[in-house]
Order: structure tokens, then C-alpha cells, then sequence
């Protein structure tokens, strides 16, 4: 489909115009939840008009808040489902039933509130969520999954009620800004725990236990170990699929579930999962096995899921990732290591922000390294990525683009070759593009 009139203008004035944190870091960011609640009272408070689930943690939320809304889907609910950052198009941020919402809606909201946003003065995301929550009011959504940016307690999103709080997981990330402990950095995430609303904790660990246990008792919200209530073991994997035997251990009951989310990190956000459609089951929602089993084998194609341990290519195998954190790219790395090959490549670029050196420790030595950075401002020069790479014993060479990057990967490889894509979404939604992988920006 092609650009209707306005809407790149309009992108180049949310990019250009209001602070972004993809495009400067830090500096977008608001100490307060002041402008998102003067922005939303001025649009009718539209948080008010949907019921919601609130997803926030350091991995896991993106693949959590897709599956979690491909079940709501498939049982019939017209589903909000809002995430951050996008991989290629801005509208990928605010879906209903999986489908982007249009240009002309883009347009038309700041057009219509640009008075009121020259006032504020609000960052890209306050913007961004204002007009997600005015898009899934106005569309009469009965559900709405809602991913934090950053954070929890001080998120542009926390102004919502949820029937349900989920916080997958606690790892280092954005230490400058949430905390240089787990023990702070869960006390930021724990910040979406509501009264009264139930919490589901995706994985139990021993520096944030205590921190959750006392913000659930504080706020009297019941508290749920998805890892306690769920076990589940591989017993199959492809390029398509995982096979897992789930055993419920409530029930003591064991089910077959397939699914399209391929990275070894899922089972963690499957069992988030399933324990939040058993809350939302008790709280009166229609959500038969089946269909969560079904729905949870087509994530991808249900809200266009990408860059999850996606298989783009088979021979060579090219694969893409997000990770971007030291958590996060150590579960890659885990899985990469797997994959069999004649010889290994990796595109991989980061932006400045990121104890990159921390980082590239855990990367492999015996592959051949293609260094690039993204078009945006916050990236790190892939020259100076290359510098630092090779005092871990990383080699390879460096290129001013993702697509640079990937070309030379590609010249080089023979079919029985693997690469992977990682180190940010930014890296990763360029390399989408320039691989054709029908991943499109309009």
C-alpha cells in the first residue's frame, strides 16, 4: 500500500518535533506521568474506555503482549495491542485484531490535537500513547494489551487500570535510568502493580522476590509464579516450530502445545502466558484450550510478530533477533551455538547506550563478524564497535549501514552457512527491509 498524503510529513514532525528516546536516549525521556495525564484528560481519557492487561519486564514483554493479544484474538475479542519500540513502521505500535491502524488515522490525530501537543509539549511516546489508547476507545476494543517502553512505575502507560499486571522478567538494562541492582530495577517495573488487580510474575528470582511480595501485599494484589505454576519441556524444535509438553501443575494436567515462536527463551513467556489467560478465564473471559492452543501456534501470522528468533532465510540460514541486553543476547548466544554450520557470521550493531564491552564478552570468537550501526542518531559508529569488539577477539570488518552489512554477509556465504542479525531492534528493522522479507515500510 502506498503513503497517504501527509502521513510521512506527519512522521517527520512526531520524530522530528517531540524528544524520542530511539533517536536520543535519555534526554526524551519525562520524569513524571504529568503530560500523559493532561494529554489524555484533554482527549476524554480514553484509558477508561477499554479494559486492559499491563505487560512490563526487561525480556519477554514484546513476545508476551503478541501472544497474550493472538489468544484474546482467536477467542473472539477485538483486541487492542500496543508495543514499542517498531521494527519498520511506525503503526506497527498500535494494532487492533492484528491489523495496523491506518495512515490516515496517524495524520488525522495530529492534526486534530496539534494545538494541544504544541502545549504540552509531549515526548514522542507520551504522544504515541495517547493515541493508542484514543485508537482502541474509539474502536470499541474489548481488550487492550499494553507493553510498557521503559520501566513501569514512571512508564507513559502506567495511567491505566489493568485487570491484570504481568512483569516477565528483572535483567540489567537501561541502568542509568532504572537502578544498577536488580533489587531497583524491580522496584521501577513493580510500579504497574495496581490495588487489587492480580500480578503475574513470569520468573522468580532471589534478588527481586522480596520486592514483589511487598508491593503485592502493600497493594493487597494477589501474586502469581508463572514458573511455580507451569513446567514445560522441549520435545521438538524446527525452523517453524516448538513442541512443548506443558504439565499445569495445579491441575496436574499435561497438554501438547506447538508454537511459532522459536526462540529458546519462549517456554519462559508461554508459561506467562497461560497463567494470564487462566486469571483472565476467572475474571470472566471465554478462553478455551483449544483455541489458546491454536492461537499460540500462529502468533506471527495473528499480530505480525517479528525479530523474535525469526528464521528469515534456510540456506544459508539467516537468522534475526532483538536482543539487546546482556540477558538477552546470552540466551541467543546460548541457542546460536546450536545451530549448525559450516561457518558462522554475525551482522551486529548496538546504540551508545549499552555496556556494549559487557556485552560483546559473551559473543563467539569463531564466527566472522560484519560490525554496522542503524540510521539513527543513538547508534554506535560501527567503527567504534569494531575497535571495541576486537580487544574481545572478535574480527570482521565494519560498514556505515545494516544493509551494507548484510550484503557483504551474504557475498561471502555458501548455502551451508549460518547468520545471525542482532544486537537492536533498530538493526534488526533495517535488516527486515533489506532482506524482502515482505516486512514493509509504506
Amino acid at each position: 500500500m502506498g503513503t497517504q498524503p501527509g502521513y510521512q510529513q506527519t512522521l517527520e514532525y512526531l520524530y522530528e518535533k517531540l524528544p524520542m528516546f530511539s533517536r536520543i536516549g535519555a534526554a526524551a525521556l519525562k520524569p513524571d506521568l504529568t503530560n500523559t495525564i493532561k494529554l489524555c484528560a484533554a482527549l476524554g481519557d480514553p484509558q477508561n474506555k477499554f479494559r486492559s492487561v499491563h505487560i512490563a519486564g526487561t525480556n519477554g514483554k514484546g513476545s508476551t503482549s503478541h501472544g497474550l493479544a493472538a489468544v484474546l484474538q482467536h477467542a473472539g475479542y477485538k483486541t487492542g495491542l500496543y508495543t514499542s519500540p517498531h521494527l519498520i513502521d511506525f503503526r506497527e505500535r498500535i494494532l487492533i485484531n492484528g491489523v495496523m491502524v491506518s495512515q490516515d488515522r496517524v495524520v488525522n490525530f495530529v492534526q486534530e490535537h496539534k494545538a494541544l501537543i504544541e502545549e504540552i509539549q509531549p515526548s514522542f511516546f507520551e504522544i504515541t500513547v495517547a493515541m493508542a489508547f484514543c485508537a482502541f476507545a474509539e474502536q470499541e476494543a474489548d481488550i487492550a494489551i499494553i507493553e510498557t517502553g521503559l520501566g513501569g512505575r514512571l512508564d507513559s502507560t502506567n495511567i491505566i487500570t489493568p485487570l491484570l499486571s504481568i512483569i516477565t522478567n528483572i535483567s540489567y538494562d537501561h541502568k542509568d535510568l532504572l537502578g544498577h541492582t536488580l533489587a531497583e530495577i524491580a522496584t521501577e517495573k513493580a510500579g504497574i502493580i495496581k490495588p487489587g488487580v492480580p500480578v503475574v510474575i513470569g520468573e522468580q528470582q532471589d534478588e527481586t522476590e522480596r520486592i514483589f511480595f511487598e508491593h503485592s501485599v502493600n497493594k493487597k494484589s494477589p501474586l502469581y509464579y508463572a514458573q511455580s505454576l507451569w513446567g514445560m519441556v522441549r520435545v521438538k524444535q524446527d525452523a517453524h516450530y516448538q513442541h512443548f509438553k506443558a504439565v499445569n501443575n495445579a491441575k496436574l494436567e499435561m497438554i501438547d502445545l506447538q508454537t511459532d515462536l522459536l526462540g529458546n527463551y519462549q517456554q519462559h513467556n508461554l508459561k506467562t502466558i497461560l497463567t494470564a489467560c487462566e486469571l483472565l478465564t476467572y475474571q470472566g473471559f471465554n478462553l478455551p484450550q483449544p483455541s489458546i492452543l491454536s492461537a499460540l501456534a500462529n502468533v506471527k501470522e495473528t499480530t505480525g510478530l517479528h525479530g523474535r528468533w525469526e528464521w528469515v532465510n534456510e540456506e544459508p540460514t539467516i537468522i534475526c533477533d532483538v536482543a539487546h541486553n546482556l540477558a538477552g543476547i546470552n540466551e541467543v548466544m546460548k541457542q546460536w551455538g546450536n545451530v549448525p554450520a559450516d561457518s558462522k557470521h554475525i551482522v551486529v550493531g548496538f546504540v551508545k547506550d549499552k555496556d556494549v564491552d559487557e556485552v560483546l564478552s559473551i559473543f563467539p570468537k569463531d564466527a566472522y563478524y560484519h560490525f554496522c550501526n542503524a540510521g539513527i542518531q543513538r547508534a554506535l559508529p560501527a567503527d567504534e564497535l569494531k575497535r571495541k569488539a576486537e580487544k574481545h577477539g572478535l574480527n570482521g570488518d565494519s560498514f556505515d549501514s545494516v544493509a551494507a552489512a548484510i550484503a557483504d554477509a551474504r557475498q561471502t556465504m555458501t548455502k551451508a552457512d549460518a547468520l545471525l542479525i542482532t544486537g537492536s531492534f533498530f538493526v534488526v528493522g533495517e535488516a527486515l527491509e533489506a532482506l524482502n522479507t515482505g516486512v514493509q515500510a509504506v
